[in-house]
């Protein structure tokens, strides 16, 4: 069986030639499988994809993509899906964190009928921020029915070769991948194995990528914001008239009383906040979708090395 690993590569020229020759020396130990590596850098501005040719020169099986600028590790992903050839597809990060003894596991579980499965860390070696910051991630992703409840999602994952396939009619400027499965695909499972310290630096996430990240999540493939939105205008819409009710019937028991400033103006910020919430949140869906008719692309590809021939001729998805 041929295992194509996914790797997003993220100025990681310092880690990526030691996770590689550990998921090599992992496969090759195990009888009856082989390996293709597809390494997609994802920051062309370093020395990073000059490590990932000298790899892809040492070994044929290894596929180097340089994409021409940054365009987040989703994208990163999709650009790697053109060029895997294997019955199973493994995904996993550049840092080293995600152990490569992992990897026969996840397959062998995809071997049983199932189409995604996710390493489950039940211990992270993450700060205090990052472990928030995936909670909420996660919280996102239940709220909008894409990620299976009962799962402990990760960016470590094994894929079939149906699950691979899916992705050829997915062209949303906005990549989602695994919301993207979820909405597709119902045969889901999870192996917990141990989490390990990153190899060199820290996470490359920081609060505006993780912003953009949950803005993504809350938007695509659900209208359960628009949803939520109409609800809370509903129930403001009910304390408006609970209120202006209690001022009238006030008024009567009490002619003398003066209007509260205070009070009014309260209100007034407050429907004007709602009003301009929701506002944000519907311009935000009709830019998708006006970047989306206009065709722009997931990611554009530089140059790749090892890729296929008809592969070379800067790629779009």
């Amino acid at each position: 069986m041929l295992i194509s690993v996914a790797i997003p590569c993220y100025k990681s020229e310092k880690t990526i030639e030691r996770v590689v020759n550990e998921i090599k020396e992992v496969i090759t130990a195990e009888p009856g499988y082989d390996y293709q590596i597809v390494l997609v850098n994802d920051y062309p501005f370093d020395n990073t994809f000059s490590v990932i040719k000298k790899l892809c020169e040492q070994d044929e099986k290894i596929v180097g993509v340089n994409l021409s600028r940054n365009f987040g590790q989703a994208a990163a992903k999709m650009a790697a899906i053109p060029y895997v050839k294997g019955d199973v597809l493994v995904v996993m990060d550049d840092d080293g964190q995600h152990p490569a003894e992992g990897i026969i596991p996840l397959v062998k579980k995809i071997e049983e009928g199932y189409d995604v499965v996710y390493a489950y860390f039940k211990k992270k070696k993450h700060n205090a921020f990052k472990r928030i910051t995936s909670t909420i991630n996660r919280k996102i992703a239940e709220f909008n029915g894409t990620k299976v409840k009962g799962i402990h999602a990760s960016s470590f994952y094994a894929i079939s070769r149906f699950a691979v396939d899916a992705y050829a009619d997915y062209h949303s400027p906005f990549p989602s991948t695994m919301g993207y499965l979820n909405k597709l695909i119902g045969k889901v499972t999870e192996i917990e194995m141990p989490h390990r310290a990153r190899l060199e630096g820290t996470s490359n996430y920081t609060l505006k990528k993780l912003l953009k990240l949950w803005l993504t999540g809350f938007t695509n493939f659900s209208v359960a914001p628009l949803h939520a939105i109409s609800f809370i205008g509903a129930f403001v819409a009910i304390l408006g008239f609970l209120f202006g009710l209690g001022i009238v019937i006030t008024k009567i028991v009490n002619p003398a009383m003066a209007a509260g400033y205070a009070s009014t103006m309260s209100v007034m910020l407050l429907l004007g906040g709602m009003i301009l919430f929701a506002l944000g949140f519907i311009g935000e869906y009709i830019g998708r979708i006006y970047m989306t008719v206009s065709n722009l692309q997931q990611y554009r590809v530089r140059e790749t090395v090892n890729g296929d021939k008809d592969k070379e001729k800067n790629k779009n998805i």
